[in-house]
């Protein structure tokens, strides 16, 4: 207010009614020009930002793709509502990794003729002596090389050697089963290997008589032939005579110890094993139970822990294709439980291409369903997504990115699955997406799709910005910059900026993330640039223009740089003239509403609610004082601030009123030529009378210290006499509330500067609620008690007794000061050192040399005592 601020430049040296006329407190001081830092420091009680709520972002009723207010028209996005078969799948992709085609040998084998020759390196195989053993062996490779179609390798037996048959011996493995490195040159020595062998070497011994029930049987521990070395366990083999002759193995994983060694253990031949023993059964179970989603949900559980136990997860597992086929059959099967474990197990093969779009949409199909959040959620479908997200390649899987973004966002939706997002690092995840996507340059052909994926990917993070530690991971991984780029990349695309104005609108509430958004050099023109081109997108515009708010509200750089951008009042008034206009038709439609007896809501409207963000913004940038004089001599400014309080009233909408009251009050605080505020001081007296007269205190406040402002003006003060004004500030006295009794006696201290209307205080019985505010706030706010007695020496100037002047509250008022002028009683506070401090510091500049020059008077004034009848008010 500025009748605080003119009141502390005005205060000068002490002068004595003996040799010059006490000038009045509310007269400006020009022997000394002030510093900018001076005055804002000195209008911190005068200028305020102006605070708002963050506009309200509904949530979609149903999980879509793209959300029921996307401007993107069926024809040019992808589908959110598919069907999903095993014919969706491709199967042919499905084989593992067979590298480059091998030329063929061009030296011819040698035989072994003798038994140096046998020791070689090289390991031949020999052939069986016997035709039963010739028997055997056929039956083995022939289990071995099982057609994979779905109904033989259901029908394929599990076979184990007979304890009382011939053992296989045991050996040092020579190699890794599932190493990803292996050549292709150990891969044919495999198939060479795979051979009938000599007594020394291990032999595979398929027995006809053993049925799958035996084998099933042996998988739940009853039989107990064998065993398997454990990794890392000692090498040493078990002893002739024991259970097992086999190495054990936990996990199926293997050592290496190098071709050359003679003893080396067929990998390839183990994973046979191992796919016979463990998988076959569970996929024998799948078969039987191919109407029972509980049990083919469990069967797929046991599944996968089994492929994860043999290491078989990934690219490498030579029976991949098999299983995989059998795994897109069943997705015919339309259960979501089911589809969801199929998924899991299809993202861990690590397949791609078609498959992984197949895959990525199935998992999208099962997160659109809310009710399937807490089955996600325990199969940590999760982890297997983000595994997608960290490694798949942009550019050659960028549609099956965009349905698993899309199922991210999806969870994002879930409380606890966000928070897990969090703490699995999706947020950085997504940030490393975000900035592939912004090298890809606009004439590029991925160009275009890649605006679908993100805006799944800015969903998603509008979701977690709601989260403290993402938040932080946000700022730490410089998100501010990264969206901006987005933004400025995306300008004609609504749908994506729509999503990051909302991430900013979250983030830029918090003074950390604001800093750093300030620090983006471009933000400015690039919002500006965006409320230029979508003016009438209202739930755009309104984020744009509460962001800048929030940019302006704390930084006096923030609110030069936004000022001088080019064009950026233009916008602001143009914005305001747009949705005033809108507003104006909407209350004739709420008119008619009422005529038929339908209530109007009290809510603010679209229009009014951009309206309140947009005078927001206005009233911090007034807060900077070159920007504050430019604008208090815009005419476009003023004019849109005076029709807000012309056509509202504070019932129709209190924000808007009391928003456009505050920011007139910052602008009337500087005195500058050409003001518009002052040549319309009269004009805004009147609508703020309005104001004054309603019912709501926030509203009487306002308009008391706008007042505040212009009764420095003479025809201001005319106003308030005329109208009776005066009556109203005294009687807000007695609110026993700091700022309306601060700003009810700014507008008195300006009253008195005139002699012949000082008379009032008197009448009124304004002088006796002086004395009780000054006794019921005293040390607890000296700016109000130094105001106070500011009034009171004002008043008191053409008086020649005190008790003339102050009535029966001259005795009090004199013990009063006395007191509160003896710096041991009103500074022995119970406050800490900087509380104490500070309190001194107002008490020393502040209170102490008015009050002292006011106690002088009126102990000099004494000896003149009359008793003088005091006017009840």
């Amino acid at each position: 207010m500025f009748f605080f601020l003119v009141l502390c430049r005005g205060m000068q040296a002490s002068k004595t009614e003996n040799t010059k006329k006490a000038e009045p407190f509310y007269w400006l001081s020009v022997a000394k020009q002030k510093t900018s830092s001076e005055i804002i420091n000195e209008a911190r009680n005068v200028l305020r930002t102006v605070g708002t709520r963050r506009p309200f972002t509904p949530t979609d009723g149903q999980r879509k793709l793209f959300g029921s207010g996307s401007l993107r028209g069926p024809q040019n996005r992808p589908p959110s509502v598919f069907s999903l078969h095993a014919s969706s799948f491709d199967l042919t992709e499905s084989r593992p990794v067979s590298g480059v085609r091998l030329s063929p040998l061009d030296h011819k084998p040698i035989l072994i003729t003798s038994a140096k020759d046998e020791d070689s390196s090289v390991f031949l195989p020999k052939p069986p002596a016997e035709a039963a053993e010739v028997r055997k062996v056929s039956t083995a490779r022939a289990c071995l090389w099982r057609t994979a179609s779905l109904g033989s390798i259901f029908s394929a037996k599990v076979v184990l050697p007979n304890q009382n048959k011939e053992k296989l011996d045991s050996e040092e493995p020579a190699m890794m089963m599932n190493n990803p490195g292996r050549s292709n040159n150990n891969y044919l020595a495999e198939q060479r290997l795979y051979t009938p062998v000599n007594d020394k070497s291990r032999q595979l011994i398929c027995n006809d008589r053993i049925s799958v029930s035996e084998s099933e049987d042996f998988m739940e521990g009853t039989s107990g032939k064998f065993s398997f070395q454990l990794r890392g366990e000692s090498d040493q083999m078990k002893k002739p005579g024991t259970n097992s002759s086999w190495p054990r193995s936990s996990g199926w994983k293997r050592r290496v110890t190098g071709l050359e060694d003679e003893t080396r253990i067929n990998e390839w031949e183990e994973e046979e094993v191992f796919w016979r023993i463990k998988i076959l059964p569970i996929l024998h179970e799948l078969k039987k139970i191919e109407d029972n989603i509980e049990n083919l949900c469990l069967a797929c559980t046991k599944l996968y822990q089994a492929l994860n136990e043999g290491n078989m997860l990934g690219k490498q597992f030579k029976r991949r294709s098999e299983l995989l086929k059998i795994l897109y059959k069943l997705v015919d099967i339309d259960s979501d439980p089911l589809c969801l474990k199929l998924a899991k197990i299809i993202l861990a093969m690590k397949v791609d291409g078609k498959n992984l779009l197949s895959v990525c949409k199935l998992a999208f199909k099962i997160c659109r369903n809310e009710k399937n959040d807490y089955i996600v959620q325990n199969d940590r479908l999760l982890d297997c997504l983000l595994e997608v997200l960290r490694n798949e390649d942009l550019h050659k899987n960028d549609e099956a990115l965009l349905y698993c973004v899309g199922a991210i966002k999806f969870m994002s939706g879930n409380a606890v699955l966000l928070n897990e997002m969090v703490n699995k690092g999706a947020v950085e995840m997504l940030l490393q997406l975000m900035k592939q996507i912004n090298n890809v340059k606009e004439n590029d052909t991925y160009f275009s799709n890649l605006g679908h994926l993100l805006v799944q990917l800015t969903a998603t993070l509008r979701n977690l910005a709601d989260l403290p530690p993402a938040r932080c991971q946000l700022i730490c991984s410089g998100a501010a910059s990264e969206l901006c780029v987005a933004l400025e990349q995306r300008v004609n695309d609504q749908d994506v900026c729509t999503y990051i104005v909302r991430i900013l609108s979250k983030l830029s509430s918090y003074n950390d993330f604001c800093a750093a958004l300030a620090d983006c050099s471009r933000c400015y023109t690039l919002f500006l640039a965006l409320l230029n081109k979508h003016q009438k997108q209202q739930d755009l515009v309104i984020r744009i223009v509460f962001i800048l708010g929030n940019l302006t509200a704390k930084n006096n750089q923030a609110r030069e740089q936004f000022f001088k951008e080019k064009g950026s009042v233009n916008t602001l008034t143009s914005l305001f003239q747009t949705y005033y206009e809108l507003d104006l038709n909407a209350q004739t439609w709420y008119h008619d509403r009422e005529e038929k007896g339908k209530k109007h809501l009290k809510h603010p409207s679209e229009a009014e609610d951009v309206m309140i963000k947009l005078i927001r913004v206005l009233a911090n940038l007034s807060i900077h004082p070159s920007v504050g004089a430019t604008l208090a001599a815009a005419h476009r400014v003023v004019e849109l601030l005076v029709t807000v309080l012309e056509y509202k009233s504070v019932d129709d909408c209190e924000e808007l009123v009391i928003n456009a009251a505050t920011t007139i009050n910052n602008l009337s605080y500087y005195q500058v030529e050409n003001s518009v505020v002052q040549d319309k001081k009269l004009h805004i007296a009147e609508m703020l009378l309005k104001l004054l007269m309603s019912d709501n205190m926030d509203g009487v406040v306002e308009a008391v210290r706008v007042f505040g402002n212009l009764s420095q003006y003479h025809e201001v003060c005319d106003f308030i006499m005329q109208k009776k004004i005066y009556k109203f500030m005294i009687a807000l006295l007695d609110s026993k509330n700091h700022d309306v009794c601060f700003s009810a006696c700014g507008v008195l201290l300006n009253l008195t500067v005139d002699k012949n209307k000082g008379a009032f205080l008197m009448e009124e019985g304004g002088i006796g609620k002086l004395v009780d505010c000054l006794q019921d706030f005293g040390p607890a706010d000296w700016q109000l008690s130094c105001l106070i007695c500011k009034t009171l020496w004002n008043y008191s100037e053409n008086f020649t007794s005190a008790v003339s002047c102050f009535g029966g509250d001259t005795d009090t008022l004199l013990v009063l000061l006395t007191s509160l002028l003896d710096e041991k009683l009103v500074l022995d506070c119970s406050l800490d050192r900087e509380g104490r401090d500070s309190h001194k510091l107002h008490w020393e500049r502040e209170f102490k040399p008015v009050a002292e020059k006011l106690l002088d008077r009126i102990q000099s004034h004494r000896s003149f005592l009359t008793a003088v009848p005091i006017t009840p008010f």
